[in-house]
């Protein structure tokens, strides 16, 4: 009985023990900070901080953050005899002037909180049992048959040390698009309008998403077969089906030679090719696949193609010189007419050494001449991940850390260039010593880790490049295949499955995660062949469909089911002018009969049309430097510029021509749009074409039409 008693008195005395715990820092006060905002960018959590008082970017560095409020300034923020009194407590709640305003009031249960912690005696605590390891999120998907429900998210961290706990009012919400869901800081769901938006979910270092479709709400939606030319239109049709939208029809003949034409070999198609596919009979899909087949063995798609891959890896004399820059747009195109695998393309560029003219893979070393530099570049280009953020602090949104980010770097810290025969040439070699990275904060020297290990790969200190390149490209790598199968989709589909396309991460998903994995597995499985992802991507129905939409889809932007206009870049631009026009613009660098997307790089007819309709100075790899926007400047010069007047006026044109053989209104009308829009014109539009040329001078009248013509939505877009 004693022994009993005693028992149940030790028992007693343990739960009191675990019910007194005090709070901690790390566990219980840090989420606060971070949930009000006190971290944030704007407020103490920048670069600088904000009134002489600095906090980790989002509570990422929480024994920091603890030293800044004990012990900064002789520790008089905190007040350790009446701790209502100290300034971290009095500032939120405005009992001081506070220049972020109330964050809290006194009767909030944040404040009895805080407070509580100050009079058990500020305890940091354990960082690593307080870790958060998990976040579970109910419901872990949003879909509502049309806007206007409401739905309570709740959220369960779980942390080292096994315990779990709802977190749900300290959790931070963010909608990717607050225009179709907004989150409130409770964790409220409120549907606003049809579409879709990701809700991400951030707790202390861990990120969930949770994804919110809302549908039309309409009747009567029944889904038709709408065919399946591969297994990307499986995938698209999928989604469509359960978003209850109905893909447009398939474009035309005319249509679709058009927009494979300048999407393939960077031209539009002449009027005598429209005519020729219009009128063959061959079955729908197996004429397209045939004149697939035919675009990509024309010299112009490794043109067009070059121009991509010159602008990512910035082909620019500025930095390479112009014999530099001159060998590496060789090597590039010289890739793309091989068909050479992308792994190995990339690898070359990794490991390259020697003369940036003998060897010009190895220009890539010089333009990005420091090893971060050189880091930031490989990751984003090559995997879509970008580290820049990890430069200063651990990732806000991601798993990359600041000692990941020096680790990595690590693997360039041997890299330099130096001049060769002349100033211009630069020679890329490994230095032998003093290319240690150190961390920023300690000075510690960074050893070579990959951002996640990986068995069949080791490092190999004389041949950090080699390793690193091995790693990158593999097969095991799961961003790699990816980040490449992304890209290219969004050459073609105006819009990436991931966008941008170099913006891979949690808190970015995918629009339709099963056809991204379908188009990497087929990318892996055929060796990393770019040709063969095209040629499946552009013979898909979806790529094939008319961009005018039905009543199902034309809210639609992100899956896939109508075409989505793309306004024509700058080379097309100026070459569908040339090509519609029948004239040549002459520069002195290059050959007459040379077309926009053959120039080497910017410096070829710089500062005028090209420039102006956002051709890209190649200063960085992002694809966000080449401008597809249409601006009032843009409108203007396609009004009034001399780039249209004078290619339509040219006495040796097109128009010049058909007027000389004196053709009849309706043959010239039909030729104008045939070479100018990539179709026949309508029987209203030859009717008004054929009053408009009646009327008057029949020159001026018919450059009237060109430039009407020109001037159009039709000419100036993808469509």
């Amino acid at each position: 009985m004693i022994q009993r008693s005693a028992l149940l008195f030790l028992t007693v005395v343990a739960a009191t023990s675990i019910a007194a715990a005090p709070l901690s820092f790390v566990k219980d006060i840090m989420p606060v900070l971070n949930k009000e905002g006190c971290t944030s960018g704007p407020c103490h959590g920048g670069a600088k901080g904000k009134a002489g008082f600095k906090l980790s970017l989002r509570g990422y560095d929480p024994e920091f953050d603890y030293r800044a409020i004990m012990h900064d300034l002789s520790g008089r923020r905190f007040n350790r005899t009446e701790s209502e009194k100290s300034l971290v407590i009095l500032k939120p709640t405005m009992g001081v002037p506070h220049g972020g305003g109330l964050r809290f009031d006194t009767d909030s249960e944040y404040y009895k909180q805080l407070l509580q912690w100050m009079r058990e005696g500020a305890v940091f605590g354990d960082p690593v049992s307080a870790t958060v390891t998990k976040l579970d999120v109910e419901p872990a998907e949003i879909f509502v048959p049309k806007a206007g429900p409401a739905q309570k998210m709740k959220v369960v961290a779980h942390f080292a040390d096994g315990s779990q706990r709802d977190v749900t009012k300290l959790a931070q919400y963010n909608s990717s698009v607050p225009q179709t869901a907004e989150v409130e800081d409770s964790g409220e769901v409120k549907t606003i309008r049809q579409g879709e938006a990701a809700v991400m979910v951030r707790y202390e270092g861990k990120l969930s998403v949770v994804p919110v479709t809302v549908l039309a709400g309409k009747t009567g939606f029944n889904w038709a077969n709408a065919g399946e030319n591969n297994y990307i239109d499986k995938h698209v049709n999928s989604k469509l089906a359960r978003l209850q939208l109905l893909p447009s029809d398939l474009s035309g003949d005319a249509e679709f030679l058009r927009r494979v034409s300048f999407d393939l070999v960077g031209v539009p198609p002449t009027p005598n090719e429209i005519r020729a596919f219009t009128a063959d009979k061959t079955e729908t899909t197996k004429k397209r696949t045939a004149m697939i087949d035919k675009l990509m063995a024309r010299p112009e798609f490794v043109n067009h193609w070059s121009v991509k891959w010159s602008d990512l890896l910035q082909v620019n004399r500025t930095k390479l010189g112009e014999k530099g820059a001159w060998a590496f747009h060789e090597w590039i195109r010289d890739s793309l007419a091989a068909n050479k695998p992308y792994d190995k393309m990339v690898k070359e560029l990794l490991t390259a050494r020697g003369s940036t003219y003998q060897n010009p893979p190895a220009n890539f070393f010089r333009f990005t001449a420091e090893p971060k530099v050189a880091m930031e570049t490989a990751t984003q280009l090559f995997m879509g991940v970008r580290m820049t953020c990890a430069q200063c602090h651990d990732h806000p949104f991601e798993q990359w850390t600041q000692n990941q980010y020096y680790q990595l770097t690590a693997f360039f810290g041997k890299t330099a260039v130096k001049s060769g025969m002349d100033s211009e040439e630069g020679v890329i070699y490994d230095k032998r010593e003093d290319f240690d990275i150190k961390h920023p904060k300690d000075g510690r020297v960074m050893n070579p880790k990959f951002l996640f290990a990986n068995d069949k790969f080791g490092v190999k200190d004389e041949e950090l490049r080699e390793s690193l390149a091995t790693w990158l490209t593999a097969r095991e790598n799961p961003y790699f295949a990816k980040a490449m199968a992304n890209r290219l989709w969004s050459y073609f589909m105006g819009k990436g499955i991931i966008d941008p396309v170099d913006d891979i991460r949690a808190s970015n998903p995918p629009s339709n995660a099963p056809l991204l994995e379908a188009l990497t597995k087929d990318f892996l499985e055929h060796n990393f062949d770019v040709r063969h992802l095209i040629r499946t991507i552009v013979n898909s129905r979806a790529y094939q469909l008319s961009y005018k939409v039905n009543g199902w889809n034309g809210e639609d932007e992100l899956n896939y089911s109508h075409a989505l206009p793309r306004r024509l870049s700058a080379e097309q631009l100026f070459d569908a002018v040339q090509s519609a026009t029948g004239s040549k613009r002459k520069f002195p660098e290059v050959p007459e009969e040379a077309k926009a997307q053959d120039f080497v790089d910017p410096h070829v007819a710089k500062g005028g049309f090209l420039d102006l309709f956002g051709r890209p100075e190649r200063q960085t790899s992002c694809e966000c430097e080449r401008r597809t926007d249409v601006s009032l400047v843009q409108a203007l010069n396609l009004l009034n510029g001399s780039m249209i007047a004078d290619s339509i006026a040219d006495p040796e044109g097109r128009l010049a021509k058909l007027l000389v053989k004196n053709v009849s209104n309706k043959e010239l009308a039909e030729e104008l749009y045939l070479a100018g829009l990539g179709r026949y014109p309508q029987a209203s539009e030859l009717v008004k074409a054929d009053e408009y040329l009646s009327k008057g001078d029949r020159g001026e009248r018919a450059q009237d039409l060109m430039w009407a013509l020109l001037n159009s939505n039709g000419f100036l877009f993808n469509q």
